[in-house]
């Protein structure tokens, strides 16, 4: 019987997730990447030094965040090859609201096709004051997934307080998990869910196989601190929230994440995995 040619896009879709079952089969632990708005001025200076720079410091990934979409195809295949040269995995993207909408999903489809990357998150939903407003982002989230689901992609939406702030007596981030498909990932960011009230390690553990990602950022109430502290500085509990994710949570891979910090932005970079290292091991 004749063989049938694949496709560019087919490849591609073919590619990554040969890549990524590859690794996680090859992997013995849980791989810790940054997620580079922790270093989003170094980035925009220069990209390729930047992640060199990450690279150097031993994490195994990155996440790229929304101005990504703007690369030309080149320039996103040269980073891909930057990566796969330095021997990182693109984990995931952060994208706008508007790159999961139908006039764009197939560009970021195929982006994150090129990168190597396995979910497609929403990295925001903006102020939304309603729950019939968040009812809608679980649909907008729904669609990707089905538009994204042929190619091997994932969607997932990331949090900040707003998700985990009750309207009408109930928080929006159980909305989202109520009303998406249990393919999309729930990425934890556990400094904004701290900042809002909430026990990181309750949620995951009421989220079984949902949260697989986790973005370790700490945070502090102490006065002038906040997110300005470095990892294992703050107020997460990471002992239990590390053990709530291998558990019940389905972590597939953390990311580092720090807004800013007394040192430099590599600087803190380093520190934090340094840091995480001591407390999570390996």
């Amino acid at each position: 019987m004749p063989s049938t040619p694949l496709s560019r896009r087919s490849f591609l879709a073919l590619s990554a997730m040969l890549t990524w079952a590859f690794t996680t089969r090859a992997s013995t632990s849980i791989p810790v990447g940054l997620e580079l708005y922790s270093v989003r001025e170094t980035l925009k200076k220069d990209p390729e030094a930047a992640l060199r720079a990450v690279a150097q410091m031993g994490y195994e990934g990155v996440e790229f965040y929304a101005p990504y979409f703007d690369w030309t195809e080149p320039q996103t295949k040269q980073i891909r090859k930057l990566l796969d040269d330095l021997g990182m995995r693109c984990f995931s993207t952060h994208n706008d609201e508007s790159y999961l909408r139908p006039q764009s999903i197939d560009r970021a489809r195929d982006m994150n096709l090129i990168l190597g990357s396995k979910y497609v998150v929403l990295a925001s939903a903006g102020q939304k004051t309603s729950l019939t407003e968040w009812r809608s982002v679980a649909d907008t989230l729904n669609s990707a997934a089905e538009k994204l689901k042929p190619a091997g992609l994932k969607a997932g939406y990331h949090n900040h307080q707003l998700e985990f702030t009750p309207i009408e007596g109930q928080r929006p981030i159980e909305i989202l998990a109520k009303q998406t498909k249990p393919s999309v990932m729930l990425q934890l960011d556990v400094g904004t869910c701290l900042e809002a009230g909430s026990d990181p390690a309750a949620w995951i553990r009421s989220s079984p196989g949902r949260i697989r990602s986790i973005h370790c950022k700490d945070w502090s109430p102490d006065a002038g601190k906040g997110y300005t502290v470095l990892f294992g500085e703050g107020a997460a509990d990471w002992k239990n929230i590390f053990a709530a994710a291998e558990g019940a949570g389905g972590v597939e891979y953390y990311l580092v994440e720090q807004e800013g910090s007394r040192f430099s932005e590599l600087e803190t970079a380093r520190r934090c995995l340094q840091a995480f290292r001591e407390k999570h091991g390996g």
